[in-house]
């Protein structure tokens, strides 16, 4: 069967990249043939003024700032190299499309038998501009295709949708042959808001072992990571510093971070190589050197997980704490998500059972699998 995947765009996300390698792996393990869709969206003038304002406004107190509006093509392609590459090597994409009509082109063009809409927080309104299409609209009339949603993410539990946006999106869900969610939480806002039924499944990095990433990992050569606890913080504050430099003190451990060493709306002209995003495969071998982990990451969560790593998550309430916490309810590791007003030393010492956790993962490993199988 010939498979399209359509997920968020591919820009600079581990996470969202490596959730789309794991499902086209297992779909390719399969015997089909897996496309990943490659929708990117066409910035609005809106969104460019913005980001000006925004560099403006640093620019008044860093002269050394380059005033401009998005990365240049140039910019792009140093800043993602090792990105780019991964994904050149690694996920089969189809031509870039920034619009509706370009995705009927492509429909006609590639002549899928089936799309898979997911994984990531493809259902969260505010972050696909191109809301409807992922709920198909593009093929709305072609009853040959086959639908599926398979852990598709609203990124939190309150209902972000216009009245409009509902209306349209419970039309197209209801053509779709079948949904699985992500969240447990997912599963009644599509009752609730769509009037479908939908099952809760894993993220389809969990359908991989630990083994398949150390396989990915040594494909790429990789240097040893200098420190012990791996600090993989999205949002960072002076609040989540001092803990990571308590739990450091406490555990006699050495942080260490994978990240750019600046952003590019940080960055004078001059120093564009400070913005290079470290390959994948480093950002995995930091789960293998790390002895903990602190997290502000969904997937950070996951691989900190697949990995059989101690870890605690302080909770991302701007990303969505739901993900969160339906995440680390399937493993009944809900304490691991740590109040940031109050740090609890008990936790931070008590050890995980990943013998439990396997046991759990397994059973949820073969429900992901029979319902990809069943629907295919």
């Amino acid at each position: 069967m010939k498979i399209g995947i359509l997920t968020q765009p591919l820009h600079k996300n581990y996470g969202g990249i490596l959730q789309n390698y794991a499902l086209q792996k297992v779909l390719k393990d399969m015997g089909h043939e897996v496309w990943t869709i490659d929708r990117d969206f066409n910035y609005s003038s809106y969104q460019k003024y913005a980001s000006f304002i925004k560099r403006v406004l640093l620019k008044s107190f860093n002269r050394n700032i380059a005033i401009q509006v998005l990365p240049t093509k140039k910019q792009e392609e140093i800043i993602l190299q090792h990105i780019r590459s991964f994904i050149k090597n690694n996920i089969q994409t189809t031509k870039k499309t920034i619009s509706t009509e370009q995705l009927t082109q492509l429909h006609q063009k590639y002549a899928f038998d089936a799309y898979i809409v997911g994984s990531d927080q493809v259902w969260r309104a505010p972050y696909s501009p191109c809301l409807t299409n992922y709920f198909l609209d593009f093929i709305e009339y072609e009853s040959r295709v086959k639908k599926i949603a398979y852990a598709a993410s609203f990124g939190v539990d309150e209902w972000e949708f216009t009245e409009e946006q509902t209306k349209e999106c419970a039309r197209l869900a209801k053509q779709f042959h079948a949904i699985s969610l992500r969240e447990d939480s997912g599963v009644e806002l599509c009752r609730k808001y769509f009037g479908v039924d939908a099952v809760h499944l894993l993220d389809p990095t969990l359908l991989l072992s630990k083994e398949d990433y150390l396989l990915l990992m040594n494909n790429k050569k990789t240097t040893s990571n200098k420190g012990d606890l791996f600090v993989y913080i999205l949002d960072k504050d002076e609040k989540k510093n001092n803990i990571i430099n308590e739990i450091a003190k406490h555990k006699n451990l050495i942080p260490f971070e994978l990240l750019p060493k600046q952003f590019l709306i940080e960055t004078n002209k001059y120093e564009i190589e400070k913005c290079i995003f470290p390959p994948i495969e480093q950002w995995l071998r930091a789960f293998v050197d790390a002895e903990f982990i602190i997290t502000d990451s969904f997937h950070g969560t996951i691989f900190s997980i697949i990995f059989e790593k101690p870890f605690i998550v302080l909770g991302n309430k701007k990303r969505g704490l739901n993900r969160f916490i339906s995440l680390l309810r399937i493993f009944s590791l809900k304490d691991r998500l740590i109040d940031e007003d109050k740090i609890d030393y008990s936790i931070i010492e008590q050890q995980i059972n990943y013998s439990i956790v396997h046991n759990i993962l397994n059973k949820k490993r073969e429900e992901s699998f029979s319902f990809l199988k069943k629907f295919l």
